[in-house]
């Protein structure tokens, strides 16, 4: 097998030759690091790269297959994490100067769940600095491998651009306002943002606390469950981590579509150019085929719970950031800087306006699924934007930025997102199914069966 094809495996179809012994995860993971090797100085999705330990747990891992002591579908399996998520005794730069050589004393929950499971670690991942929409001028931007003058999405830029350039087999994203589905969008992978407290945020440097949802970004549905089942869970180091059962993913991913109510709201869909809203319905319709069953939904308006997002997010990320700003104002980047400065604005009554305005359009939106089991709708308005396009500092997001129309409403509300192709581009684009809160098995019993009748999440981009 080539390293094309090697490198394009799905981490389900990897799992299953690790488990057979068909294939060593220490073969696979040098062959990994050595793409790492050859495409990282140009696509930028490393930060850090963990060649040695990477090996070492690979190695561990192909011992304790061969002696029968197989961990789950992650063991053996090459991933990486967002440079977000704390690494005990590796360097953590959450893409900023001023945490350019900070090594933790503990690993993030996410972290230890993965390495739990058997998967080795390959590395921290790229994103924009400290998870909001600009990148630090130490630490450039990831390059889409579709085509490097597209946007690679934000903040997850590292995630997307490895996960689709076959620089590992899947990996964690964190999503506030949209950054796990706008660069799973942006690169044409699989993206679940899980409901709020599905997965522990111990560890991951927060944005905004209350806005924070971790999950896996990967190549295929069924990955992305495989990786969820790892890491989902309470976790008494995390007291807003929910206690609710882990539902079984992979159960979920043959059980078919038959009387599924997906619910449609054309003019919502219709807010989006118009070969996404096309491909969004033209999806939709598919599913229909199979067994579900459309209706007519009515998805409550966007426009303040956005503007909220915004107050929410930098009043937030300020308070994050007591420790460092304003003494250390100087070593932010100036995009990331200003977004500081805007929550320094934000007044005690334009917090408590904006948390009324979540709670109504969260209450608003919970009864749409009293007709629908899952929600359709595009990831992002557009199939792509250009690299550049996002303004360099703050102020576009000080009204209803259109970019967060179908991504920011999902984390004030807290419902559980599924990001996957639905079409034919480079990048294609992105269908985006909402489900209820703790819904994540209907998402991937939907999407699954999605993915089974099309071949679109077989799209790979050529890397040289």
């Amino acid at each position: 097998m080539d390293e094309q094809e090697l490198c394009n495996l799905s981490l389900r179809e990897l799992s299953e030759m690790l488990r057979k012994r068909e294939v060593a995860s220490a073969d696979v993971t040098r062959r990994v690091l050595d793409r790492i090797r050859r495409l990282n100085p140009r696509l930028r999705a490393y930060i850090t790269v963990l060649e040695d330990s990477a090996i070492a747990a690979a190695q561990r891992a192909d011992g304790e297959i061969a002696s029968g002591r197989w961990r789950g579908p992650l063991h053996g399996v090459p991933v990486a994490v967002k440079d977000l998520c704390w690494t005990r005794g590796v360097r953590t730069t959450c893409s900023s100067s001023v945490l350019r050589d900070w090594r933790p004393e503990s690993s993030a929950t996410v972290v230890t769940r993965l390495e739990n499971a058997g998967a080795v670690l390959l590395g921290k991942l790229n994103l924009t600095e400290f998870a909001v929409a600009w990148y630090s001028p130490e630490f450039p931007p990831p390059l889409n491998p579709w085509n490097s003058s597209v946007w690679p999405g934000a903040s997850s830029s590292g995630s997307g651009v490895a996960t689709a350039a076959g620089l590992c087999f899947g990996s964690i994203g964190t999503d506030t306002g949209g950054s796990i589905r706008f660069p799973s969008a942006s690169n044409g992978i699989v993206g679940l943002k899980p409901t709020w407290g599905r997965v522990s945020r111990y560890g991951v440097f927060p944005l905004g606390e209350s806005l924070d949802h971790i999950g896996p970004m990967a190549r295929s549905v069924a990955d992305a469950a495989l990786m969820l089942t790892a890491i989902a869970g309470h976790d008494p180091a995390d007291d807003t981590s929910l206690r609710a059962p882990v539902e079984d993913y992979a159960g979920a991913l043959d059980r078919g579509v038959k009387g599924i109510r997906v619910g449609i709201d054309e003019k919502y869909i219709g807010e989006a150019s118009a070969d996404v809203a096309t491909a969004v319905l033209t999806a939709a319709r598919a599913i229909e085929k199979l067994g579900a069953r459309i209706v007519k939904v009515a998805i409550p308006d966007t426009d303040a719970s956005l503007t909220a997002w915004t107050t929410l997010c930098a009043a937030e990320t300020l308070a994050a950031h007591a420790e460092f700003y304003p003494k250390r104002a100087a070593e932010y980047g100036a995009g990331f800087r200003s977004f500081l400065e805007l929550g320094t604005r934000v007044r005690g009554c334009d917090y408590a306006d904006a948390h009324m305005a979540r709670e109504r359009f969260a209450n608003l939106f919970q009864p749409v699924f009293d007709d629908a089991d899952v929600i359709a709708c595009p990831s992002m308005p557009f199939t792509s934007i250009p690299a550049d396009a996002i303004a360099p500092d703050a102020g576009a997001f000080t009204g209803p930025n259109p970019l967060l129309r179908y991504t920011a409403p999902f984390n004030l509300s807290r419902n559980p997102t599924l990001s996957l192709p639905c079409g034919a581009g480079a990048p294609p684009p992105s269908l985006q199914l909402v489900g209820r809160r703790l819904g994540e098995a209907t998402l991937i019993q939907v999407g699954s069966a999605f993915e089974r009748a099309t071949e679109w999440h077989r799209q790979h981009p050529d890397c040289g």
